[in-house]
């Protein structure tokens, strides 16, 4: 397995849609292990594959958080949300791809999900609470759109020059 380097906002790639997957091989099984790895090292509960530069349909996560909680990694190719409850949630969100920037998005409490597995069998499945804010927010990712476009737009913004200046401070590095 390879750690990939996470892309920081602004990247042009973040904000387009991706293409889907249509080969299910060791290739994929491979990315989505690396996948995993590097949200894991970053850390965090969520990682799409264009936050790594490729432009395909896949995410992965794994919400379990609590200290000692046995991990529950899923892969996501193709996802898709086909239901979502009325209720809604608000959670603070962040983003691997906007580190250390957080903001309270509203999304629905509940979703139920259609995706394929990296061998192309089809699954579904509801979310519930943050599993549903991590797999909303990452079907995001798929579609070009960050957890920053949620939030008032000053806020948004400062959040983007922000980033502009702590990727400026890394290319010096």
């Amino acid at each position: 397995m390879t750690l990939k380097p996470i892309l920081i906002h602004p990247d042009p790639r973040l904000k387009k849609a991706c293409d889907p997957v249509s080969t299910f091989d060791k290739e994929l099984a491979a990315l989505t292990d690396d996948m995993l790895e590097t949200m894991y090292d970053a850390p965090g509960i969520g990682l799409a594959a264009p936050q790594i530069g490729v432009m395909n349909r896949l995410i992965v996560m794994d919400c379990v958080k609590e200290e000692g909680g046995t991990p529950e990694p899923m892969a996501l190719v193709n996802p898709k949300v086909v239901w979502e409850s009325e209720e809604q949630n608000v959670y603070e969100e962040g983003c691997l791809s906007i580190p250390g920037q957080y903001g309270e998005v509203e999304r629905p409490k509940m979703v139920r999900v259609t995706w394929q597995d990296v061998t192309g069998a089809e699954k579904e499945q509801e979310f519930d609470a943050l599993w549903a804010t991590c797999v909303q927010h990452e079907i995001d990712h798929l579609d070009g759109k960050l957890f920053i476009d949620y939030l008032k737009p000053m806020r948004r913004q400062m959040i983007t020059r922000k980033m502009q200046k702590y990727k400026r401070e890394l290319a010096r590095e």
